[in-house]
Formats: C-alpha cells, structure tokens, sequence
C-alpha cells in the first residue's frame, strides 16, 4: 500500500500548524464568551443600575463546566452534520458508481493507494470549474454499501466537483485534482477546516440579528414619535431607558461578535492558504505527475475570471476557502454587512503554487512540469513507483487532449 513519505519534515510541520490551529478554533468561543461576560458585568451591571436608580449587587456568572459542554457539543454537533450543510449550501448531489463510473474508479483507485477510506462523491451543476473535500464525523460505510447508497449522511467525508470542472480538465488533470482532494482528507486538515467553519458562521449571524434589531428599534421608534407626543406621554424616562438599553445592547453584541467574525474568518482564510501548497505537494507525490496539477490549475486561473459573478456567489455559500481554487473576487453586494475584500486571499498565488510543484519536479528528479516528469511515490516498502513505469498499480494512459490544448 503506498503511503505519503516524500518530505516528512514538511509534513511534521503542517501537522504542527494543524495541531495549534485546532487549539485556537477550540480557544476561540471561549474567549467570545468571557468578553460578553466582562461587558455584561460592567456595562450591563452600569446600566442597570442606571435603569432601576438603585445599586446592584452581585455580578453575572457561567460555570466553566457547562461552557466546556456548550462548547464542546458545539464543535461535535459541527463536526458530523458540518459537511452536510456545507454540501447543502452549495446544491451539491451525491452521485453513485453507476451515474459516474469513471469518477468512481479513480477515486476507489487512489484512495486505496494513500490508504484512505473511499469518500462519498458529489457533483455541482455550475460551469465554474472547481472542486473541494469536506470531512466530519458521522459512520463510515464498507466500500460496497458506499458504492451503491452514495448520499451526504452515509460518509464522513466528501470530495465534490462541478460539472464545470469535469468538463474542462483532461483525464490525468481530473486524476490529480481527486488527488490533491484527497490529500486534504488524508492529512485531516479538512476535517479542521470543517470545525473551523463553525465560529464565523455563528459570530457573522449574531452582527447581523444584532444590526436588524437595531434598525427594526429605531424605525419602530421612528414611525411612533408623533403619536407619542400627540398622546401626552408623560413616561420620558421609561422610554428613554428602554432606547439606552436596546441600542447598547444591539451596538456591544454587534461590535464584539463583528470583531470575533473578522478574527475568525481571517485566521479561516490564513489556515486555507498555509494547506493548499501541502496538498498539492503531495498530489503530485500521489499521481507521480507535478504536470498535471500544474496544468489544471493553469486552466483554472484563466477561466475562473470569465465566469459569472452570479455564479460565483452560488457556488460559494460560504465555503470559499474549501475549493481547489480561489473564486474570482466578487463585487460588495448590498445583502452583505462587510466585504471580504479587506481579507488576505483564501488561496496562495496560482504562479506561485505551481512553481512549488516546479520546485518538486527538481527535487524528485524528475524534469520540469510544463515537459513532464517521472516522478513516483514511496511504497512502504522503500521502492518507487514511477509515472513512467509500466505500473498495473496505476496505468495512466497518454493523454492527446493535453498535447492538444498545449
């Protein structure tokens, strides 16, 4: 059985990065919660006080036990159901061996090859040409049952593709995008990102319930001022504490999860770029062909562009930093409380990541990716398999489409 051995310092590394990464996602609604819990206990206590006229005594408390179980479930409940909301927010369909054999036999192929259990398999209509690897909890099925009943609750993991993508990419292009998918399922970064996802999805809908609070209050109050003063109210102060304490409220809860929604997503979209160079190292490990992904990605970038914006944001649904390549920019839409052009990119330079597999090529031996290469992976018996042996483990047939495109 081949495994990943090809610079096991860097994996070291990555796996390193991985291991703090997940201590900070797991740090991170703690720390969300105490800062609600300072304010409530100072301003709250403030305004308390203020409202009543008289002192308060005591303070707001949680016990660290039943937060570690909020917490902690959270993240669990995020795990195993994660991938199926993500897979769901993008439209994506499971599709079974019969409705794809190809994409089926590759995949069966490959994973069994990097030891990994076959994940589920599931198509976008989008001509956007792109693909990604979800992972969470959940059973997994015995291959059989996996290649028979694909649906996104019978797999812990799945590697999606568009129709786009299928269409687009030859067939040793396809091979090395399953693989570098399949890279992020074997060094369980996906599954990181999955969990990852969890914070800003919470903090970002918390801004907004806060912000439309806030909007509904004031054009509530907006619509009843003439009323108010044609009726003689004569509670001002009434009124007066009820517009101090919404309007803090709504403004402290939006400023704090707005804050814990920049930080998330920026250390999301920093963790998406440190994976990529890792999976694509080690999908050329894996097909014994840099040249492949190199031109996938080639094609890729330059189409990515020509797509529609519309599209775009359909293909997104909040799992942008998942996908093999970065989705073109898309214009500040008005259904958005901030634009995400003020974060660094989700994806590292295409130029560069391709020069990185360049940078493979000459390391392994093998020549430069744009020509070819004979580069192999490792079994775990300390021999080689090579591209450009005649290996009845992976045949990989020439490819004329490839010349063709060149």
């Amino acid at each position: 059985m081949a495994t990943l051995t090809a610079a096991p310092a860097i994996q070291r590394g990555f796996r390193l990065r991985m291991l703090i990464a997940f201590a900070l996602v797991v740090c991170l609604p703690f720390a969300f919660v105490y800062t609600f819990l300072f304010l409530a206990n100072t301003v709250g206590i403030s305004l308390l006080e203020w409202a009543n006229e008289r002192p308060y005594h005591g303070e707001f408390y949680i016990s660290p036990i039943l937060l570690t179980i909020v917490v902690l479930g959270g993240l669990a409940v995020q795990y195993r159901l994660g991938p199926r909301v993500v897979l769901n927010s993008v439209d994506a369909r499971a599709v079974d061996r019969d409705s794809y054999p190809d994409l089926h036999a590759t995949v069966t192929r490959l994973a069994s090859q990097v030891d990994v259990a076959k994940p589920g398999l599931a198509v976008v209509d989008s001509s956007v040409p792109n693909a990604f690897a979800v992972a969470g909890g959940g059973g997994g099925d015995d291959d059989s049952r996996s290649d028979h009943h694909d649906d996104t609750r019978g797999h812990h993991a799945h590697i999606v593709v568009t129709t786009g993508l299928l269409e687009l990419l030859t067939d040793d292009e396809r091979e090395a995008v399953l693989a570098h998918e399949l890279a992020h399922l074997s060094n369980r970064d996906a599954n990181l990102m999955t969990v990852a996802w969890l914070l800003p999805t919470i903090t970002y809908y918390l801004a907004v319930a806060a912000f439309y609070v806030l909007y509904g209050f004031y054009r509530v109050l907006g619509s009843g001022t003439h009323s108010n003063r044609s009726s003689g109210n004569s509670d001002g102060r009434g009124l007066l504490v009820v517009l101090v304490v919404i309007t803090v409220c709504a403004v402290l809860t939006l400023t704090v999860s707005a804050m814990f929604w920049l930080a998330s997503v920026l250390f999301y979209r920093v963790l998406s770029r440190e994976r990529e160079f890792v999976a694509d190292r080690a999908a050329a490990a894996i097909t014994g062909s840099p040249a492949a992904l190199a031109s996938a990605l080639e094609k890729l970038d330059s189409e990515m562009p020509t797509q529609p914006d519309d599209d775009l944001r359909k293909l997104d649904g909040g799992a942008e930093a998942l996908y093999l390549a970065p989705l073109e920019d898309r214009a500040f839409g008005s259904k958005e409380l901030l634009s995400t052009d003020i974060f660094p990119e989700t994806h590292p330079p295409t130029g560069r990541r391709i020069e990185r597999l360049r940078e493979f090529a000459r390391e392994r031996g093998g020549t430069d990716p744009e020509i070819g290469t004979g580069i192999g992976i490792e079994t775990g018996a300390g021999t080689e398999i090579g591209s450009g042996s005649a290996s009845a483990t992976n045949p990989r047939p020439i490819d004329s489409e490839r010349e063709e495109d060149r």
